[in-house]
């Protein structure tokens, strides 16, 4: 019965997709209040009924109701009830499910938390919403239901991947979803602007906030990703360019400009056209992300859920929702006016660089993703575009950007002077190069790369700091009052640079001084990387709630002293046909990871193991976080809660 409920509450769904998406857009076009108040209950309503359809997957795999062919393929009884739960978005039907549901999510999110926007920008809103959550309910009810039954059932289900049987598989997915599909929002928000014409300060203000959020959500999800990657692989990297993690990283490049974008728009009424072009371009990205990682056409750790025949579904509704967004921006655009000058030295301009920067990095990453897809299409043969492509691409390409991030925020909008500027930053770069070369000294060892990474990284710290300088040199009252003064959006910012800089020291220190071995040992044997000396005590056979494992005892000391004993585990699922799964165990510690994980056994009683030093490397993740945290800062500013009469008298 759970099922049925489930599979009846998506055919509501798409009923009230059908109203969320027409009506209220024929009200606003009419001028017609009635039409237009629809688009909130409607909203809610497909929420609701989408919080249903997916509560009651979830339960199925809860209860492992075996007569749900997903729940059959994707769950096994034996499995944790946390990760029966997470198996509901571990297959493709479910993935499109919380797609969807996610959707829904945001729609009402937009139309109940924005009762201060003009009812016709409410109704265009969730309009547009409404008409993406009906294309991706019709592919689901049509090719993709995740409620199908199964008869007669089988007495045991197939498991769940292996590799997502992890803690971090809980949230990565969710977080990913929430953020890709919160692109929606934007995207709505500046296809209702062309519609109506209407793109001046106060839309950007309207827009800004949702544009945070969902960057914010998408921040957090690849840094998770990137960490399960770095434990769960067994490989010790934390980024490898794979092609599904790319697809979650284009729309972020793009999104970081939007951000940027929107931030001119609202204070100069400069860049409208970019600004549009960048949100649907966004969430463009988030709907190839979409197709490359459900259509079947990559081969990854991360493409855990494949369907090549429906992936042409997938494709058709990307194809036409990025044609007639582009079509209706070729359309509009030229009505909508440029906005105010600037000189070539001005924060305008040099915000201006900054996005083309990241938007040609989106397209070097997006070509060496899709470029081996076009050759196999075109039968003219397989290649791999890996790390040495993406490194010599993407860098040259980031340290210009940085530079810039931390330039930009002390030039003067509209006109700076550079003398004045070249001032202020003078004493900025001089400290930033000391300490980028102090830096790779006391780490032993002089690499070019690492002083570039260093010194680019201090720059933005030391920019910050004069930043500030800048920003209270002439209010009243001591530094403490003067800096709590400042807007929630200004210290979002700058926070959020100083996890960027935090982020770039943690990969030029890794790169630049890790160390690794893959030996082969045996009991009572030790190895000795970067100063750390691992002994290997043997490995036991454990059990889990539904694999066994083989346990290595390492003990981790320096210079003879112990630090703790180290477990790494190789599995066996006992549902799954795969190959072991590994485990590896970690030290962590603010200025290095200690890393080890069991690879093979031998014929004659050893273990092949990998034991790695990775210095600096949790500061990657530390900088996602402060910048995520910057983002949610900056997105609670008060001028974004500012009362509609207000927020429509600015943008007059």
């Amino acid at each position: 019965m759970i099922p049925e409920i489930g599979h009846f509450a998506l055919i509501l769904c798409l009923a009230l997709s059908i109203v969320q998406g027409v009506l209220p857009l024929v009200g606003a076009a009419k001028g017609n209040r009635a039409l237009m108040a629809v688009a909130r209950p409607a909203a809610a309503a497909n929420a609701f009924f989408g919080t249903v359809a997916i509560g009651c997957l979830a339960y199925s795999f809860y209860l492992s109701d075996f007569t749900v062919l997903n729940v059959a393929n994707n769950s096994n009884s034996l499995l944790p009830w946390y990760y029966k739960v997470a198996a509901t978005w571990g297959s493709h039907e479910g993935s499109i499910l919380f797609w969807t549901v996610t959707l829904g999510w945001w729609g009402a999110a937009v139309a109940f938390c924005a009762r201060r926007l003009p009812a016709e920008m409410v109704a265009r809103v969730t309009g547009v919403l409404g008409l993406v959550g009906m294309g991706f309910l019709l592919f689901m009810l049509l090719t993709s239901t995740p409620f199908l039954r199964l008869f007669p059932a089988p007495a045991e289900g197939a498991d769940l991947n292996p590799l997502l049987q992890d803690p971090g598989m809980v949230f990565h997915p969710p977080l990913l979803y929430l953020g890709y599909v919160g692109f929606a929002v934007p995207f709505a928000f500046a296809i209702a602007a062309l519609i109506s014409g209407r793109l001046d300060a106060a839309w950007a203000r309207w827009m800004r906030p949702w544009t945070t959020a969902a960057w914010v959500l998408l921040t957090l999800g690849i840094a998770l990703g990137s960490y399960w990657a770095y434990y769960e692989l067994g490989w010790g990297g934390w980024w490898f360019w794979d092609p599904v993690e790319n697809s979650s990283f284009m729309p972020w490049l793009t999104g970081t400009a939007l951000i940027h974008s929107l931030a001119v728009t609202e204070k100069r009424g400069c860049f409208r056209i970019w600004t549009v072009l960048l949100a649907i371009l966004t969430f463009s990205l988030s709907l190839l992300g979409t197709f490359l990682v459900r259509s079947g056409v990559l081969t990854s750790v991360h493409a855990f859920a494949t369907d090549p025949e429906r992936g042409l579904f997938i494709l058709a509704f990307l194809i036409i929702v990025i044609g007639l967004s582009f079509l209706l921006f070729a359309w509009r655009a030229p009505t909508v006016g440029l906005g105010g000058n600037f000189s070539l030295i001005s924060r305008e301009s040099m915000l201006l660089v900054n996005n083309v920067l990241l938007v040609v990095a989106m397209g070097a990453v997006l070509l060496g993703t899709l470029y081996p897809l076009f050759l196999d299409a075109l039968n003219a043969g397989k290649i791999s575009v890996g790390p040495p492509y993406f490194d010599a691409v993407f860098g040259p390409l980031m340290l210009p950007c940085v530079f810039l991030m931390g330039v930009g925020p002390l030039a003067r909008w509209k006109d700076a002077d550079p003398k004045a500027l070249a001032r202020e930053l003078a004493w900025c770069l001089v400290a930033a190069i000391v300490a980028g070369a102090a830096i790779p000294l006391l780490m032993g060892e002089f690499g070019h790369w690492v002083f570039l990474g260093c010194t680019s990284a201090m720059f933005v710290f030391f920019a910050v700091i004069q930043t500030f300088r800048h920003q209270i040199r002439n209010q009243p009252g001591n530094v403490f009052a003067r800096l709590m003064r400042q807007p929630r959006a200004f210290w979002g910012m700058q926070l959020a640079h100083i996890g960027v800089a935090v982020f770039i020291i943690g990969v030029a220190l890794v790169k630049g001084y890790q160390s690794e071995r893959d030996v082969r040992m045996y009991e009572g044997e030790t190895v000795t990387v970067a100063g750390y000396t691992f002994t290997f005590n043997g490995v036991e056979t454990v059990r889990g709630p539904n694999y066994t494992a083989d346990r290595g005892d390492f003990t981790l000391s320096v210079n003879g002293r112990e630090l703790q004993h180290l477990y790494p585990e190789k599995r066996k699922y006992y549902s799954s046909n795969s190959m072991p799964m590994t485990e590896s165990a970690i030290r962590h510690s603010i200025t290095g990871d200690v890393y080890v994980s069991l690879g093979t056994p031998t014929n004659d009683g050893g273990w092949v193991v990998r034991a790695y030093y990775k210095p600096y490397v949790t500061w990657i993740w530390w900088g996602c976080i402060i910048m995520a945290a910057a983002g949610l800062w900056a997105a609670s500013d008060r001028r974004y809660r500012r009362r509609k009469q207000k927020n429509e008298a600015d943008g007059e």
